[in-house]
Formats: structure tokens, sequence, C-alpha cells
């Protein structure tokens, strides 16, 4: 199991997809030409060339922008927007999150997950018991944690076939093999 790493937005205004799910961040410029640098919080950085549309916002404000051209470095990818001309314009997109319409993704592989769609699902153990919903995920390197919440309580749940027994989305339920007590 394999989650990309994506959480919801929720948006509300007219025009704006109801479904943004964050797909990374604008470093800021590059180049002198209009060019952005994105640092993409995907699984394969290029990812996001599957897009030809990126909405980017801050503060519950987004716009849609069309990708013109785009390069993939070692950690990041540079992109021309459409109406971003110069290094200023650019530079001004700085610190705004890049997202994308949950329903232009492709679906999941079986048994893969997007971090979207796990995000509010309930979590209860074999024993029936229930540990929270998922609040959000974190990637460790070695595999993916699953962040549960329940009021106060705070449980990291490794998210592998070991400890994961199911994911029922459509009753909205993780099932996995954790105690209360750990």
């Amino acid at each position: 199991m394999k989650p990309a790493k994506q959480q919801p937005i929720a948006a509300s205004v007219a025009g704006i997809p109801a479904d943004l799910v964050p797909m990374g961040f604008v470093a800021g410029a590059f180049g002198i030409r209009g060019w952005v640098k994105v640092v993409a919080d995907t699984e394969f950085v290029d990812s996001l060339f599957e897009y030809p549309v990126w909405w980017l916002g801050r503060n519950g404000q987004w716009r849609a922008y069309k990708v013109l051209d785009s390069s993939a470095q070692p950690k990041n990818i540079n992109a021309q927007l459409e109406g971003v001309d110069d290094r200023d314009a650019a530079a001004a997109l700085k610190g705004m999150t890049v997202a994308v319409p949950r329903s232009e993704m492709p679906e999941a592989d079986e048994g893969e997950y997007y971090w979207a769609d796990l995000i509010g699902l309930e979590v209860v153990n074999l024993q029936a018991e229930r540990l929270g919903a998922v609040h959000s995920l974190l990637g460790t390197g070695a595999n993916d944690v699953l962040v549960v919440k329940d009021g106060d309580t705070e449980r990291l749940i490794p998210f592998v076939g070991a400890v994961v027994v199911s994911v029922d989305q459509a009753s909205g339920l993780i099932q996995v093999d954790w105690g209360l007590d750990y």
C-alpha cells in the first residue's frame, strides 16, 4: 500500500473546483523569464506534468494557470505558467500552494490510495475498538504513517500491510491490527 501525498482543500467559491488537492508549492522564481520553481509533494517529482492546468492559491484565494512548458530537476520542477511573464510576477507566487482537482486524478491502482482519500476515515482495530479518524499522513521514507486523532489522543499507525488489515473507502473505515494502548 503506497499512497500519494495529498490532503484535500475545502473550496467553496463559484468557479473553483470543490475537490482541490494540494500537490506542492511554489518555492520561488526560476530564471528571468517568469518560470516558477515548484516543490512537488507527490510520489514522483514529475507527476504534476500530467495536468495542463494548475490551481495556485493561498488564504482561500485560488486561480487557474495553464502550464505552457515545464522541466524536471532532481528534487523539484520548473514551469512556465500562462500570464506569468517575468521574474517579478513569478516571485510574487512564492509560497502559493499548487493544487489540482481530485476528479482529474487517475484512479489509484488496487491496494493503493491517495492520501486525500484516506483523510477523515474512521480507524478501528480487530477488537472493534475505535482508535479515531485519520487526520493526516506522514511520509517517513521507510513507510507512510497514519496520524489518527481521537479528541486529545493522537496515534501514529504505520500504513503497512502487516498493520492495515483493510481500507473500505465506501464505508469510510480502516481496520488495523493495533491496540488502544500502543
